[in-house]
């Protein structure tokens, strides 16, 4: 085994008996004892993963019919239950919660064969774009052990970008994936909202929609999150929201050029403002895409509101709900919750139920824009985010070239997109000049996850791959 193996190439080498699902786990458990501590990548390791990898061996031996991740290890993040396997939502207040079933996306993927090699770190409940908590700590970003490796789906980002294992699961419902793969260095997906079930809560089947919520994976490859997607897609009815399959066999359609496509790039979506050098390395990719075929215009955007009302708006929609679910937790163990998910709670009791409603109105206007340009356009490109990744122990940066923001929100530019249902990708795009990465955004108009997918794949046979931490 060497460094840096995708998911893909493991699944053919495993088929092919080049490699047995033994020594692949063998490789992965070590990299995560000799990194993880420094990481903190992983809460959870599943005890049963050897095991699992010697009964995948069995069945290679046996000829039995083989799915397409056949023993490739992969992350599920500790928001996304695994039947028995600790799941603790990144709280003291679930520190034991061993589930007695399996989200759809994770089922999914162990009937194509991968095995849960463990959990992966995120905060409380997903409800920041960091990743720390009062169980475990904060995951380091591996380019980096000073800086935050992002969040929510933080540890699932740093176990890929650390090569502690080749793949991993995320979920996005404001960039959660997009985010901290930005800031490590590997691609991230967000597909079309309700193309991959989410059932992570049982309680509330229909909480995923405001704003909406996916889950998405974390890879080295493009063509890997492709793979990734179409062996967890498709209608579930523990998912009210979930669509049919379509763009079947994704991972033979990342194949092909993009002569004639046109991209509206947007520096800031008419309201953020970006740091400097973060501006600079996307600047320079405009003519990668050129080189690919694709016709690329510079746009101006106006959703006829600043940042602070676009914002305030989003927040609210997360402050309610994190009131509705979690009013109990901060009555009983308040001790329990992180200072930033109380304050969250706090928030969502002060909104009007007629003013979370209105909210709707605000998120037609925001559609309304996008589509306004995707009637050009096919792809819509930006950075990520407006900042490289800050030291770990933050909410985010005070301020950005000389301008005071909050540092909770203001350096976020996926949420668009989570109030829209659109599909996106944060592709690596370069470094700073200090080497931490930066991220670029490229987005499709609903069920165009294809042509995302398709982009993404040209970008990175351009460029010869993305970048790997030596």
């Amino acid at each position: 085994m060497t460094a840096n193996h995708t998911a893909d190439n493991l699944a053919k080498k495993i088929k092919t008996k080049d490699l047995s699902p033994v020594e692949v786990m063998d490789y992965y458990m070590n990299q995560i004892e000799s990194q993880n501590d420094q990481v903190n990548a992983f809460v959870t390791i599943n005890q049963n993963a050897m095991d699992e990898a010697k009964q995948a061996e069995r069945e290679v031996v046996d000829g039995k019919k083989l799915g397409p991740l056949h023993g490739v290890p992969v992350g599920i993040k500790d928001l996304t239950p695994t039947k028995g396997i600790r799941t603790t939502f990144g709280t003291k207040v679930f520190g034991d919660n061993v589930p007695d079933r399996n989200a759809t996306v994770v089922e999914r993927l162990k009937a194509a064969g991968a095995i849960i090699i463990g959990k992966t770190n995120t905060p409380d409940f997903g409800h920041k774009g960091t990743t720390d908590n009062l169980l475990f700590g904060a995951t380091k970003n591996p380019w980096n052990l000073e800086k935050t490796a992002g969040g929510s789906s933080g540890g699932s980002a740093a176990a890929v970008a650390a090569n502690m294992v080749p793949f991993a699961e995320g979920s996005d419902g404001g960039g959660s994936v997009r985010i901290p793969a930005s800031f490590c260095g590997v691609y991230g997906f967000k597909p079309s909202y309700g193309r991959i079930p989410m059932d992570n809560s049982l309680v509330n089947a229909f909480g995923t929609n405001n704003p909406f919520v996916n889950h998405g994976p974390l890879t080295k490859t493009v063509r890997d999150a492709a793979l990734f997607v179409d062996v967890t897609q498709g209608p579930s009815t523990t998912d009210p929201f979930s669509l049919p399959r379509f763009d079947e066999n994704l991972v033979n359609q990342v194949e092909g050029n993009l002569n004639g496509i046109k991209i509206a790039y947007t520096k800031d979506f008419g309201m953020y403002t970006v740091d400097k050098e973060v501006l600079q390395v996307i600047d320079l990719q405009v003519k990668k895409w050129q080189e690919l075929g694709a016709v690329v215009e510079e746009v101006s955007m106006d959703f006829g509101m600043t940042l602070h009302q676009f914002l305030g708006f989003f927040k609210n929609t997360w402050y309610a709900a994190a009131a509705a679910g979690g009013a109990s937790m901060l009555r009983d163990v308040p001790e329990l919750l992180t200072p930033s998910y109380q304050t969250m709670i706090e928030r969502g009791f002060d909104i009007p139920t007629s003013e979370y409603i209105g909210y709707q109105q605000k998120r037609t206007i925001v559609w309304r824009e996008l589509q306004k340009h995707f009637e050009t356009y096919d792809l819509v490109m930006s950075p990520s985010l407006s900042v490289p990744a800050f030291d770990y122990h933050l909410l985010g940066p005070e301020e950005i070239e000389g301008k005071k923001i909050e540092a909770d929100s203001d350096w976020m530019m996926t949420h668009i997109y989570n109030m829209t249902g659109l599909p996106a990708a944060s592709i690596p795009a370069g470094f700073t000049k200090s080497g931490l990465p930066i991220g670029m955004q490229l987005a499709g108009n609903r069920f165009n996850d294809g042509l995302v997918l398709r982009a993404s794949h040209a970008y990175e046979q351009l460029i010869g791959g993305f970048p790997a931490i030596k």
